[in-house]
Parts: C-alpha cells; structure tokens; sequence
C-alpha cells in the first residue's frame, strides 16, 4: 500500500533536532524530503555524537539519527544564485521547513509570502523557540534553555536537588513530533481548501502543553507543581530500592490499589476511599518498602506484571534496547552503513506502526551534497550551469 506522504516534496531547511525529526517523520512516511543546507556550514548535528571520528566526517550521530529516507543539497542562500535556485525548488514542493531566527529568510527574500507568491499551495512551516511573534520573538535558545524558560526544570528533581533538567533532549523531539502533526494536518486541510498556509511554531509552546495537567492544576488553585523525584502522591505508584536496584510501582487507581494488596496477602490493609487512603500514605510507604527489600527488582517485575499490577525495575537505556520485545515493533531500523560511516548503525524510525503503508525507512543518511547534481538537474540546470554555481561556492 502506498505510504501516506508519497508524491509531496518536502524542503527541508532546518538544523539540529527538532526541525529535522519533524520533516524525517514525513520521511519516513513516503516523502520526498531534501535537506538544504550551506555548503561550507552544514546543519550542527552533523558534528555532533559521542562518535568524535564521524562528527569529523559530517555524519555524526545526532545527524544519523533524523536523515534517513532524505536528500541532501548544499546551497548557499545569501547569495542571489543560490536563492535562485530555492526559489525553483520551492516552486516544486508541498512544504517547506525552517527553523532560522524569526524574520532571517524573510531578510533574504524567501519569507512566506515571498514563497506563497511563487507557490500558493506551499505548506511554510517556520519552527523557533518563541515563536514568531510575542515579545520574545527575537530571542533564540535550544531545548535545555526552554526547559528552564517554561517551568519544566523547576518542577523535575528531588526535593533536595533541583531544578533538574531532563536527561534527554525531550522538548527537541516532543517539538519535531508535534511539528509533524501540524505539517500533516496542514496538508490535510490543504486537500480541502486548495490552499497552503503558514504554520507557526514554537518550542517553548510545545513545553507548556507537556505541562498540561500541571498547568491547569495550577491556574486553578495558585499551586506550583513541586519536584518530587521518585515519588508520586500514592505509595503504590512510586519507586522503590529493592534487594539488588529500584522498582518503579505503577498501582495508581482504586482497582489497582486494590489488587497490589490483595496480591501481597494483605486485604486488611486496603482503605475504603481515595481520601482515606491519602491518609494512610506515610503508613503504607514505610510498609512497602519493608517488603519490597525481601527480593530483586526483577523478581518483584515478574510478580507483580504476572498478576497485572503495573511495575517495572528500572532499567538503562542499554537494557530497554536489549529487550526482546523490541525487536518486533519496528521502533528502530539497521543500517548496514552509509556514506563515510564505515559499519552498522541504528537509527529511531517512529513511535507507531500501520497495518499498511506505514513508516519505513528505505535509504541511508546522505552526506552533505550527496544529491546536489541530481536535484539541480530535476530543476532544470545543466552541467555548465552547475559548473559555474559549484566554482562560485553557490552549491
């Protein structure tokens, strides 16, 4: 079955994380995504990973992580030639993706209305920090400066350590994720209307609505949510030390309260209400974790999961990768190698699956220019016209 986004051209003139896993999802979903970037100053993640020998080559792996299934052409977009050459790629594209300081393309003649003249039905997706307009605006940051911008860090840690961000760059990617939606939903409204459109978003937007509950908890009741590390409100639902590591408890409703007692053989502990039982946490924390010291994280995993009641130990990244039940969801895909990327390596593909015509990942990450004659001579440009562009530094 055909994948969703076969047949649309996405450009894609983004760096870093965010801006590039937005337009990989489309990707990985059948698009044609070409990936612009300047020809002696490529996107950043191409040097970065804990791979110091690709990150010299270009192909690091922060970048490996986001460029399967994509072309790659270099363009430098200050000069005219170059923004010549955008413009002719614009006027054959579905979307195009960007992530520049507000206000920097429309400087060079390529902001949305520039383009939407040239292409009336183009999708032009402008991704930043704060948007592009509001006060902050003007301003630039990554994930881990939104993080402390939007309240997320103040509310992550232990009570004795915080604020705390967190260990992964989850704004980057929940960014990239959403920005992946609203292309789809862009393009989606397009087939009913007939027309393309901005799309404006920011990532410290993306940040307060992963704080939803937090959010409208608090503009209810003036409370700031409080770092609480391991623990949550219910002692059933909070982590543990075990024999030999932590146990993260999951019996967070009344029914799974019920049963994580039951399933110790302790009935008489159960309490009748919610509010009762907000009463009886100090009591019941001090109790679990008596008995939770009597075996091993992965004993007590087994027993209670045996007996559905939400638990799990806590695992590193190395052993969630290394469970068996990966293997057959899909959520990741080998490489056998790529262009300078000697030996097999893998990459993240997406956080769902089709019954047809769903994400896949087909080639490998380009190298920087790796397609640059090939979609120049798709736009019309022959060998001396590529020639002149090349010795210019255009390309």
């Amino acid at each position: 079955m055909q994948r969703p986004f076969e047949g649309i051209r996405v450009i894609d003139a983004t760096h870093v994380l965010a801006g590039p896993f937005a337009a990989y999802q489309l990707a990985v979903l059948g698009a044609d995504v070409i990936k612009v970037e300047h020809p002696l100053d490529p996107d950043q993640s191409r040097l970065t990973g804990p791979d110091r020998a690709l990150g010299k080559r270009q192909m690091g792996t922060s970048y490996l992580t986001q460029a399967s299934n994509k072309r790659s052409l270099t363009l430098d977009l200050k000069q005219a030639a170059g923004q010549d050459v955008f413009k002719k790629l614009v006027a054959t594209a579905d979307v195009l993706v960007e992530n520049y300081r507000p206000g920097a393309l429309d400087a060079l003649g390529l902001g949305y209305e520039a383009m939407a003249g040239i292409n009336p039905r183009l999708i032009y997706a402008s991704m930043s920090a704060f948007g592009q307009r509001g006060p902050r605006a003007p301003q630039t940051a990554y994930d881990y400066v939104i993080q402390a911008t939007s309240g997320i860090m103040a509310m992550t840690g232990t009570p004795e350590v915080n604020p705390v961000k967190f260990g992964s760059p989850a704004i980057d990617y929940a960014t990239g994720t959403t920005g992946a939606f609203a292309l789809a939903s862009a393009l989606f409204q397009r087939e009913r209307t007939g027309r393309g459109q901005r799309v404006d978003l920011a990532m410290l937007d993306v940040a307060i609505i992963l704080m939803g509950s937090h959010l409208t908890g608090y503009l209810r009741n003036g409370q700031h949510p409080k770092p609480n590390g391991n623990v949550n409100e219910q002692a059933t639902a909070s982590c543990y030390a075990t024999r030999d590591g932590l146990l993260m408890l999951g019996a967070s409703n009344m029914r799974q309260y019920r049963r994580f007692w039951r399933v110790l053989g302790r009935p008489d502990l159960i309490q009748p209400t919610a509010e009762a039982r907000e009463h009886a946490r100090a009591a019941e924390t001090a109790l679990i974790a008596e008995l939770l010291m009597e075996r091993s994280a992965a004993e007590w995993e087994d027993f209670f999961q045996s007996r559905h009641v939400p638990a799990a130990r806590v695992r590193s990244m190395g052993e969630a990768l290394e469970d068996p039940h990966l293997a057959g969801r899909g959520v990741t895909h080998r490489h056998a190698g790529a262009t300078d990327v000697e030996g097999a390596f893998t990459v993240p593909v997406a956080a769902f699956s089709f019954a047809d015509g769903g994400p896949r990942v087909d080639t490998p990450p380009p190298g920087l220019g790796e397609h640059t004659a090939e979609i120049l001579a798709e736009l019309g440009y022959g060998e001396s016209e590529q020639q002149r562009l090349r010795a210019a530094h255009v390309i």
